[in-house]
């Protein structure tokens, strides 16, 4: 796994053993060219990563220079894993600033908001329910953590249901990278 693009481009990062699921780097890239796609650049964007694994996405978002990113992971051996991948990312000075928080994403958003964020990346794993990434989609809203034109990015198993987006959102594309889907919705005041 490596840094597609930005300051870290070609960084390869390290991976969580049998913890986590990373997304591939063809998702990613799909991922990322989606984002870009919708925003142009990741400079000024504040970037949330919640069910973080390696950190690939956030890390991606910081060498593309985004301001802000914050990615959540609860994990202890995911946790170790982000703080290297960091530190790989860091020599490469990027210019935004990066704090990974040790929590679920549950808590992290039923504690206040710490920022609004423009991309919210959400990645649980494939055992998590719909119903529960909804409900974390919701308290992202009524927390008010998000930006009037954030995008949030769902990744699910592509044998799954088509994901439904709760009240407040609407659904703006849904892209297949082999196993895994990525559903894209706006969040609509």
């Amino acid at each position: 796994m490596r840094i597609i693009a930005g300051v870290a481009k070609g960084r390869t990062l390290g991976t969580v053993a049998g913890a986590t699921r990373p997304t591939s780097d063809r998702a990613r890239e799909g991922l990322f060219s989606s984002l870009t796609s919708e925003f142009g650049d990741f400079l000024g964007l504040n970037v949330l990563d919640l069910f973080g694994g390696s950190g690939a996405i956030g890390l991606e978002a910081l060498s593309r220079g985004a301001s802000i990113v914050h990615v959540i992971e609860r994990d202890p051996d995911a946790q170790k894993t982000i703080e290297n991948n960091y530190e790989l990312v860091k020599k490469n000075q990027p210019v935004g600033k990066f704090h990974l928080y040790a929590m679920s994403a549950q808590r992290f958003v039923s504690d206040p908001a710490k920022e609004k964020y423009h991309i919210v990346y959400i990645d649980p794993p494939f055992d998590f329910i719909d119903g529960e990434v909804e409900e974390i989609i919701s308290k992202l809203r009524l927390g008010e953590f998000l930006k009037d034109d954030a995008l949030i990015a769902v990744e699910r198993t592509a044998k799954g249901s088509k994901f439904s987006w709760p009240e407040g959102f609407t659904p703006a594309r849904e892209r297949k990278y082999g196993a895994v889907s990525i559903f894209y919705g706006n969040y609509a005041l």
